[in-house]
């Protein structure tokens, strides 16, 4: 049984490289062996392994003390360590970003193993004859994937083999492997982006940028409501969906045709998303609503408040809620009033100031404004921080408007006087329509207490009403 240490607690170790993890593993063991849970999902993405949803268990046997393979940096996870013998372990930052290149080794017996995140070279010369190396993966060797490859006796890493590289078995192919600068980073897996022509969408492409890895899809790039979606994109190239894509006409979705569309983008295409995002452990973004909610509350809503839509939007919206959701690896993003770069409330307002027009506004409706920037902020903090999957409510800080409320501050912001605005009740405004119109939440205040825990804090929507009207 060698020196393999019994009885410890399953531990796990930050490294220099981001995502890198060591894991003490509890092995038991007597006079007959021992015996280890190599792989135990509750309890390792308990102590932080991430959910990385392998598929695919090898074994690399080796004879000798001294044989040496790598480095290998695959376009997939990989979860590894040893049944019998130990090895030295080395692995290189092959990504793209601040940490390529960063170095750590240390070694591998059955008492230990060590998560490798998709682009980090791997490598391994064993210690022991008779030594069996095993490894987890999350996806299939597939012939036309991005691989990057670093010699083992690369001098910017500088790795101090135990066994000289000289005296030890390495393959042709591995002694073939170009050094570091001549090494093509791994990109990021691709970020899509559906909706790109909307509100969120455009505040999505200022907040990541037009980096090679981002895929920003309109409609006319991306139906996502096609019955050939799943076979639209190569989805095993994609870390991340976020689906900005909604149908938000409320009162049209009142209509016959107006209902099959808010169904079609609101509900069945996100079902379709979370389906293709289970199948290639792909981490879905959702955006959702207020209106998944009657309003009847006396407070802020709470992220698992009973879904009680009022109209068929709402409706369509709590169905897609409900089908993100069903993605393994998902964050709905629930926000409210949203205000940003195309037409809105707000704009709305300062035309009708500008024209010379008194509007009656509704004043019994109550909420706060969210701003594209922070819902594009949130999203980005969200995945880059892997807060835990759920849902998130997110919409602009500070006191709760009412709709006339905030038609006065646009007044006064623009040096109109705020006493033209005549607030009005939801029924009185909707009493002379002659068109469908949807009912509406008169409570759509969300409790944002989840979204400041998980260490994001909205801007205040006063604020960011004055800033938005000064650029407008």
């Amino acid at each position: 049984m060698g020196d393999i240490a019994f009885g410890k607690q399953l531990e796990v170790t930050e490294t220099p490289i981001p995502g890198l993890l060591l894991f003490d593993l509890p092995v038991h063991g007597d006079s007959r062996g021992w015996f280890k849970e190599n792989w135990q999902r509750q309890k390792m993405t308990a102590a932080g392994l991430p959910d990385f949803g392998p598929v695919q268990n090898n074994i690399s046997f080796n004879d000798a003390a001294g044989t040496t393979r790598g480095i290998h940096a695959e376009p997939w996870d990989k979860f590894i360590s040893v049944a019998t013998g130990r090895i030295f372990g080395a692995w290189v930052d092959l990504r793209e970003g601040p940490t390529f290149g960063v170095v750590f080794t240390t070694e591998i017996d059955p008492s230990k193993a060590i998560f490798v995140p998709r682009g980090v070279g791997n490598s391994y010369q064993t210690l022991e004859p008779n030594t069996a190396y095993t490894y987890l993966v999350n996806d299939h060797w597939s012939a036309d994937a991005d691989y990057a490859n670093l010699n083992l006796a690369d001098e910017s890493a500088a790795i101090d083999w135990p066994i000289p590289l000289d005296q030890v078995q390495i393959s042709e192919k591995d002694k073939a492997h170009p050094r570091l600068a001549d090494v093509t980073p791994i990109r990021p897996k691709k970020i899509l982006i559906t909706g790109a022509d909307g509100q969120v969408g455009r505040a999505l492409r200022a907040e990541f940028g037009e980096a090679a890895h981002i895929d920003y899809a309109t409609r006319a790039d991306l139906d996502i409501t096609s019955a050939d979606l799943a076979d639209a994109r190569r989805w095993r190239d994609y870390g991340t969906i976020i689906n900005a894509a909604a149908y938000t006409a409320v009162d049209t979705a009142e209509t016959p045709e107006g209902r099959r569309t808010a169904w079609a983008i609101n509900a069945e295409a996100p079902a379709a998303l979370a389906r293709i995002a289970a199948e290639h452990g792909i981490t879905l973004v959702h955006i959702s609503s207020d209106y998944v909610f009657d309003g009847t509350a006396t407070g802020a809503c709470t992220e698992d408040a009973p879904y009680s839509p009022l109209g068929v939007y709402g409706q369509t919206k709590a169905a897609g809620d409900l089908a993100a959701a069903t993605a393994p690896r998902h964050y709905i993003i629930r926000t409210s009033w949203v205000i940003g770069d195309g037409n809105n409330f707000v704009r709305t307002m300062a035309n009708l100031a500008a024209r010379g027009i008194d509007p009656t506004v509704i004043g019994d409706q109550t909420g706060r404004l969210t701003f594209t920037h922070d819902i594009a902020a949130g999203i980005r903090h969200l995945l880059a921080t892997r807060a835990p999957y759920g849902t998130y409510n997110l919409t602009g800080t500070g006191p709760a408007r009412t709709w006339a409320d905030i038609a006065r501050d646009v007044y006064q912001h623009l040096g109109h006087d705020p006493a033209r605005i005549s607030p009005v009740t939801t029924a009185e405004y909707y009493a002379q329509a002659t068109a469908p119109t949807a009912p509406r939440p008169s409570n759509s205040i969300l409790d944002l207490d989840k979204i400041t825990r998980a260490g994001f804090t909205p801007t205040d929507a006063d604020d960011a009403l004055g800033d938005y009207i000064r650029v407008l």
